[in-house]
């Protein structure tokens, strides 16, 4: 057996450049995309589906430090997201915002650098590097100052080889999540916003309270399609499954990281649920999840007070997902807020009367048959890059400690 190989500091082997603080009047709708610390995902990506952006003009030779590129490790600095690290995957040069670093390998292999900060063991220790009860917040030194091993540049290359295929797997599994609940919103907005649904040539369009609707479709409020934090009893004895706001994702319905806990303070929820952030800047952000890890249909998890559980009543588990997803829902949401800066909240009262349109319950039905099974996959996908990462993350220690015999020939 290998004796472990000698340790350093990260800023020894690497740069790291936390991102530029641009100006509030930087910010526009098109120009340069910029990354910001809600694009660092809870699945080790930098997720750039939604970036707001800045002017072209903006890009002057003192931001070349900030530019980013394919491959790039970035690592949130603040917040509940605090030490959470993402790969950059772009075509064109994007820009890096404050709140998020970049960690560049100088004297160190890109992948080995890659395997080791994105492991469970090493985001962990840069989330307890942030300090601040409040708002956590870590600098650029203390992540300088992180020691990590530091086997010879052969050795980095031959265990960064060995681990890339499980980043491989995983990146590939990533991708068909992203696509599967891209494909399910673009046809919930395909059949349920245009009105472009199977056969809708059949079905004139007739006068509503919201504009002209097929005929056979129905305007409701809110409360009478979705019941709005329901009551479920929960019993405080034995440790249930319980989400923190942390869990919840600003670009998917996956919900990560769960915990287990006793007791029965906070929302309750089952499977077909969805979960809505209620707080900014959660509900800006995009937090949203779609419960379905509970091991059958009676079980009860709970979690964050922060959460507005969502659960179908005359529509179908998937449709309110979507709903929740929605500019329209959001932006009701968004509205009601009140509270101190900086902790608002969303008033339920807001979707009172807030209109929908109801589709005729044979459409529902065989929307949910086309989006349900994508929904089961996603999940299948997730739980895999779960396993996927534990393995890996239980490879990496033994390849670093000398455990597994490397050959660099």
């Amino acid at each position: 057996m290998s004796e472990p190989w000698k340790r350093t500091r990260l800023g020894d082997v690497c740069r790291v450049i936390p991102g530029y603080a641009f100006k509030s009047s930087d910010w526009q709708a098109e120009g340069i995309p910029v990354v910001k610390i809600k694009n660092i995902t809870t699945d080790n990506a930098v997720d750039l589906t939604e970036t707001d952006c800045v002017p072209e003009s903006v890009l002057t030779p003192k931001l070349q430090k900030f530019v980013l590129n394919d491959g790039d490790i970035l690592l949130a600095m603040t917040g509940a997201t605090a030490g959470k690290v993402g790969k950059v995957r772009t075509k064109r040069p994007i820009l890096l915002n404050q709140r998020v670093a970049k960690i560049a390998p100088v004297e160190a292999d890109h992948g080995f650098i890659w395997c080791v900060v994105s492991s469970q063991e090493y985001q962990e220790k840069f989330f307890y590097l942030a300090d601040g009860a409040a708002q956590p917040n870590m600098s650029g030194g203390q992540i300088e100052g992180l020691e990590i091993p530091c086997p010879p540049l052969a050795v980095q290359r031959r265990i960064a080889g060995i681990l890339s295929a499980y980043d491989e797997l995983m990146e590939n599994s990533q991708r068909r999540i992203r696509l599967l609940e891209a494909m399910a919103r673009a046809l919930y907005r395909e059949w349920f916003v245009h009105f472009r649904f199977p056969g809708h040539a059949k079905h004139p369009r007739v006068a509503s309270p919201l504009g002209k609707i097929p005929q056979g479709w129905e305007v409701k409020r809110v409360p009478e399609c979705v019941d709005i934090s329901p009551r479920v009893a929960v019993p405080r004895d034995g440790e249930k499954p319980f989400v923190p706001m942390g869990c919840l994702s600003n670009d998917s319905m996956l919900i990560s990281d769960i915990e287990s806990r006793a007791g029965n303070s906070g929302s309750k929820f089952q499977n077909g649920d969805t979960l809505f952030a209620r707080i900014t800047p959660c509900l800006e952000n995009g937090k949203t999840g779609f419960v379905q890890f509970l091991p059958d249909a009676q079980a009860v998890g709970f979690g964050s007070t922060e959460f507005i559980v969502l659960r179908s009543r005359t529509l179908t588990p998937e449709f309110v997902y979507l709903l929740a997803r929605s500019d329209e829902f959001r932006g009701v949401a968004i509205k009601s807020m009140s509270g101190a800066t900086g902790r608002q909240r969303v008033q339920e009262q807001c979707f009172d009367d807030f209109q929908i349109v109801q589709p005729p319950r044979a459409l529902l039905d065989r929307f949910s048959a086309i989006v349900a099974p994508s929904f089961r996959l996603i999940y299948k996908l997730h739980l895999q890059i779960q396993n996927l990462r534990r393995t890996r993350d239980l490879l990496l220690p033994r390849l670093l400690s000398g455990q597994v015999e490397l050959k660099t020939n």
